[in-house]
């Protein structure tokens, strides 16, 4: 099993920028492929990016494509989102979540473990 706790978080204006981490417990966080999803108010959780276990490949949702970025350091179990150019549509609580399994994909149900989410507000 895995643990994920997310910080960073926060209120921020529109244009600016906030780095999400995602600090992993346990040994393996190197075999996991890591996801960044978001859940507004009254609407599904959503994908916003992936990282693959060794780091190599990352994927993104359109609506972020050019202004996020993720990345992880293995050595420190942690997994980064970096939000530039932020939009008050991107006011969610975002989750990080762990796969096991290596074939990308978007659907949250494809994800094995969760943390407790960070709370994001763009104020306009």
């Amino acid at each position: 099993q895995v643990q994920l706790v997310e910080s960073g978080g926060g209120l921020v204006q529109a244009g600016g920028s906030l780095r999400l981490s995602c600090a992993a417990s346990g040994r393996s966080f190197s075999r996991y492929a890591m996801g960044w999803f978001r859940q507004a108010p009254g609407k599904e959780r959503e994908f916003v990016a992936r990282i693959s276990a060794s780091g190599g490949r990352t994927y993104y949702a359109d609506s972020v494509k050019g202004r996020f970025g993720i990345s992880r350091v293995n050595a420190k179990n942690t997994v980064y989102l970096q939000m530039n150019s932020l939009k008050p549509e991107d006011t969610a609580v975002y989750y990080c979540a762990a796969d096991e399994g290596a074939t990308p994909g978007v659907s949250p149900t494809k994800y094995d473990y969760w943390g407790q989410g960070t709370q994001v507000t763009v104020a306009s």
